[in-house]
């Protein structure tokens, strides 16, 4: 009788997730791109609606990035911070928080900006830049919407970018990292700068790109040689349909994993 109970109380939870996330798609797609709306107690200037529910869905919602802690005030790196999702959802679940937030897009900086002082977040620590794997600037295309990348070829765009390392003096209790592919060249500094091990624990959104270089592979074998135990996670249908069964070439559409990675004796 009790695992029934756990069982029907299990599902209608989910039954109350899935209206909340229809009342919310329902709200934010309207949103024309640049707007502003106030979903779940937040006032957010976003530069899309699709962008912005995916980013509710899966940071407010599913939690997909939430992390545990002992500490009252943990230390976090929000790496592509965009509008600041990830820095609202970790305030809500730790208050005192101590969070450094990059995000090398003047256009979405100033959303991130926006949004932190509306939910009274202004303690974040917002540095304009990318995370790369060499300090100095260099090209960035912007897709036109939530995202954006660096490339090695010239543009019309160009951002300053900053090592990991820099900002891994002390210890970090996590690091988020969603820089559309450039996490595998900024873990690598950190560790052949002999600072990852600072890190606690870390969620790493892969990016799998058409046509592009495999480094899922070489990404989790650097996290093991750094001492790190590691889970894969591909979210849920809507934000990666790719991942699901039945399994096919994706062609030309992207896919994503998130890689949570926890540094073995960090918690003992």
């Amino acid at each position: 009788m009790y695992t029934l109970v756990r069982r029907l109380r299990a599902a209608v939870r989910r039954s109350l997730r899935e209206l909340q996330l229809e009342f919310v798609r329902s709200r934010v797609l309207r949103v024309p791109d640049g707007g502003h709306v106030t979903v779940g107690g937040l006032s957010l200037r976003v530069t899309d609606g699709l962008n912005a529910y995916m980013q509710y869905k899966d940071e407010l919602v599913r939690r997909c990035y939430a992390f545990e802690t002992s500490r009252p005030d943990p230390v976090v790196i929000d790496g592509g911070a965009n509008i600041g999702m990830f820095s609202l959802a970790t305030l809500r679940d730790h208050p005192g928080a101590r969070i450094t937030a990059f995000e090398p897009d003047p256009r979405i900086g100033a959303m991130l900006r926006e949004n932190l002082a509306a939910n009274n977040a202004s303690q974040v620590v917002i540095v304009d830049a990318a995370l790369g794997s060499t300090d100095g600037q260099m090209s960035f295309v912007p897709d036109g919407q939530a995202g954006g990348a660096l490339v090695s070829g010239a543009t019309d765009m160009r951002v300053q970018v900053v090592t990991l390392s820099r900002y891994l003096t002390d210890d970090v209790d996590f690091l988020k990292l969603n820089i559309e592919g450039a996490e595998l060249d900024v873990l690598r500094e950190a560790a052949t700068s002999n600072c990852l091990r600072r890190v606690r624990a870390m969620v790493i959104e892969y990016h799998g790109w058409p046509g592009g270089e495999q480094r899922l592979g070489p990404l989790l074998d650097l996290l093991d040689s750094q001492q790190f135990r590691y889970l894969v996670h591909d979210l849920d249908a809507q934000t990666n349909p790719r991942t699901k069964p039945p399994f096919r070439d994706p062609g030309d559409a992207p896919w994503f994993a998130l890689v949570y990675a926890w540094r073995i004796g960090a918690f003992s």
